[in-house]
């Protein structure tokens, strides 16, 4: 509550998306609601249960393959391995002397 004269100040941190409402988020089709289920046949729950729902939704449900994660930046690696070598036969070539070291 305000008391006269009192400023509410909101602090934003970034410009991200606004955030749901907690409460917009049920465990129900996600592998949580098995949880709680075996949670219930114990008299037990998981209050949090709800607040873990979001992984389990929108572009977060995708499962991440080993390839995403291998080849993530392989494209500005290889390109960046390539300008080093580049680089390097430019400013130190190869001595071609025909013999051995």
């Amino acid at each position: 509550a305000l008391f006269p004269g009192q400023l509410e100040v909101t602090l934003t941190m970034g410009t991200g998306p606004e955030l749901p409402d907690s409460r917009s988020w049920s465990a129900e089709g996600t592998p949580l609601e098995t949880v709680q289920e075996r949670l219930q046949r114990r008299g037990l729950r998981d209050p949090w249960a709800r607040n873990e729902a979001w992984r389990f939704s929108g572009g977060f449900a995708k499962p991440i393959a080993f390839s995403d994660i291998f080849f993530r930046g392989f494209k500005w690696g290889f390109a960046a391995f390539v300008v080093a070598l580049g680089v390097e036969y430019a400013l130190f070539s190869p001595k071609k002397n025909g013999g051995h070291h």
